[in-house]
């Protein structure tokens, strides 16, 4: 038997055996796991889009209500939209919960991932106008309390983050794979920096502003977490101004966060899935999910779902010289 034939022998018996190297196993695709979570919020959007109250004129009533307060340029195309629904109610939410449905099952589908990504993104950012009135961005009363800039806004980021990227070499971070570390990091600081900057605006520092917001998350809630409402709105009861502070501050460290040495950008980012989590509980009421009619799971769950594609990765300065050496010996063996 030639060398030839014994090698490729012994490499398909290790490989059976599971005794190859370790760092030339394929390694963990953090981005693949990052797009299935964000398929299942997408799944889950459907499921709320298909509620009976989205049957209702109350979902009519929901987009016509975020016109209120915006440049009639983005005013009056919502109020059209809205008017549509109206008269074909039954037909256009249906439609939109099956959008949604299709998107979150190709972004599952490894094949079709790549459309149902692109399909997200002309789906969010007209969900982001006609749905959201583009987050209360334009009208003075966003906060990143209730959902600013936009939930479905952050859908899209993320579609952009999360692209498949066709070139494999080594990221510092699962984000940085479609974009590249320096494009990314700007789109983080953008997002964070935009969340500080609307926590400081006059409408979020007012004395009882934040009081007043959180404590009108307390309707329809249970028991358990209307009571939660209430202790958070007792805690900032005419302490706007300091409160909107804290909170500033807090997401101006998150967004710089990701330009520190990995230690640091790992404490950061934890502090980011923190304060996502506090809007998530005690700002959006979970998403209004449990009193019903919400369309989506708002911001917190994807704030932070994009706080984990900038987690550091492992790299290895070995693996690929171990890579290489195992093609040429796979190249050998042919």
């Amino acid at each position: 038997m030639s060398d030839v034939a014994v090698a490729g022998t012994r490499a398909a018996w290790r490989g059976r055996l599971g005794t190859e190297a370790l760092a030339a196993r394929r390694p963990t695709d953090v981005r693949r796991a990052l797009q299935l979570v964000l398929a299942t919020i997408w799944l889950l959007d459907a499921v709320l889009q298909y509620q009976g109250f989205m049957f209702s004129k109350g979902f009519n009533q929901m987009l016509a209500g975020t016109a209120a307060g915006n440049p009639a340029v983005i005013a009056k195309p919502i109020t059209w939209d809205a008017n549509l629904v109206d008269h074909h109610m039954v037909l256009l939410n249906a439609i939109f919960a099956t959008i949604q449905l299709l998107i979150g099952l190709g972004i599952a589908f490894r094949p079709t991932v790549r459309v149902a990504l692109a399909a997200s993104i002309v789906w969010g950012i007209g969900v982001w106008w006609f749905g959201e009135g583009l987050g209360g961005v334009l009208n003075g009363v966003a906060s990143p309390l209730n959902g600013a800039p936009g939930a479905v806004i952050i859908y899209v980021l993320l579609a952009v983050l999360l692209w498949p990227a066709d070139r494999q070499a080594p990221a510092a971070f699962a984000a940085a794979q479609a974009v590249g570390a320096n494009l990314a990091r700007a789109l983080w600081a953008v997002l964070w920096l935009s969340l500080a900057y609307f926590a400081l605006t006059p409408a979020n520092r007012a004395p009882q502003a934040l009081n007043q917001m959180i404590a009108g998350m307390e309707s329809g809630q249970p028991g358990w977490l209307a009571h939660l409402d209430k202790g958070a709105a007792s805690l900032v009861a005419n302490q706007g101004l300091a409160a909107s502070v804290a909170l500033a501050v807090a997401l101006v460290l998150i967004a710089v966060g990701v330009y520190l040495p990995a230690p640091a950008a790992k404490g950061t980012l934890v502090l980011a899935i923190v304060v996502a989590a506090v809007i998530w509980v005690f700002g959006e009421a979970f998403g209004a999910i449990i009193a019903g009619g919400a369309t989506d799971v708002n911001s917190g769950p994807l704030l932070a779902l994009l706080a984990l594609a900038y987690w550091p990765l492992r790299t290895s300065p070995a693996t690929p010289i171990v890579l290489a050496a195992a093609g040429e010996e796979e190249e050998k063996v042919a």
